[in-house]
């Protein structure tokens, strides 16, 4: 696996995730824009530059160590944290650590729901992606609840159910495909695998839309008896660079989630990915890069505390 930089291993492994549940977790337009534009305010109560004068160091304090925050919290079994749509989801070491330097220098200032889309913006970055600003402006929550990650879409669901929850959001079915290709980086645990790969009938057997070359290879990563918490790529060969590969994995039965297959049972997701990699996508297609910071932004809309809601936390894993 390539490392790009000092703590690309950390990033990378944290950013798909930190990207797929920040739509629960209210997790962000181009980046040429003029100094006037840079202070407009955004629905939700965001803005550019939020912290440009109350904090001016508060965006690169989170670079340099590499939503309303509510997977962030420990509070026993119940927490969110502890769904199991979120196991193997990490990163929080990275972001406690950019909330204690942000606190020394600015104390009760920058909200760790902040922190985290600032830690994804930049860890797509680091991964070759598109580079853009994120509005900020976000106040932690008051609750953290195992409930709350129902709505999160799941590995297993069906498409239908996978837009319906999108679309209870406000997002689109091009959305859907744009934020499932987040996936594009990082891995997954092989317990997300196991149904698919040896139960997927009731009398056991495998997803057929595997490509037949391919499940061999999945099998042998992800043992019937082995090791659940043992870490695949999502993205085969593509798994540390931002990119659209796995669109093209996805269309051709290479995917490695269920949920990500799934986007070939519909054909208006199927069109949306014929967008960025049909034979005349180069010549007519849409950019995927530009489409996928639309989605990432619109997602940050979604439910934000500002204002006097809310809270900033002190620490990042526990309410005040």
């Amino acid at each position: 696996m390539r490392e790009r930089g000092r703590g690309g291993g950390a990033w990378m492994g944290m950013v798909w995730s930190l990207l797929f549940w920040s739509m629960i977790a209210r997790m962000m337009v181009r980046v040429t824009r003029t100094v006037g534009q840079q202070e407009e305010e955004l629905s939700g109560g965001l803005r550019v530059g939020f912290y440009r004068h109350s904090c001016p160091a508060a965006e690169s304090i989170v670079n340099s160590v590499g939503c309303d925050g509510s997977i962030l919290i420990e509070n026993g079994p119940q927490s969110e944290r502890n769904a199991f749509g979120h196991q193997g989801v990490g990163g929080f070491e990275v972001i406690q650590q950019a909330k204690l330097r942000l606190e020394a220098t600015c104390p009760g200032t920058v909200s760790c729901a902040d922190i985290v889309a600032l830690a994804a913006r930049d860890a797509v970055s680091l991964a070759n992606g598109p580079k853009y600003e994120v509005p900020t402006g976000r106040r932690d929550g008051h609750v953290s609840n195992l409930s709350l990650a129902g709505d999160m879409p799941d590995v297993g669901d069906p498409i239908e159910l996978l837009k319906s929850k999108f679309s209870s959001r406000g997002l689109s079915d091009r959305d859907l495909v744009l934020l499932s290709a987040a996936h594009t980086i990082g891995t997954t645990a092989c317990f997300f695998m196991m149904d698919r790969l040896y139960n997927f009938f009731p009398g056991g057997g495998s997803d057929p839309s595997i490509q037949p070359g391919f499940l061999p290879e999945l099998r042998a990563r992800c043992p019937k008896n082995g090791d659940v918490n043992t870490r695949i790529p999502i993205d085969e060969g593509s798994e540390q660079i931002f990119d659209k590969q796995i669109l093209q994995n996805i269309r051709h039965g290479f995917a490695v989630l269920q949920s990500d297959a799934k986007l070939n049972d519909d054909p208006v997701t199927r069109g949306v990915m014929d967008s960025y990699i049909g034979f005349l996508a180069p010549i007519f297609g849409r950019s995927f890069e530009a489409d996928f910071v639309q989605a990432i932004v619109k997602m940050g809309q979604i439910g934000v505390r500002t204002g006097s809601s809310g809270e900033i936390r002190r620490v990042c894993s526990s309410f005040n």
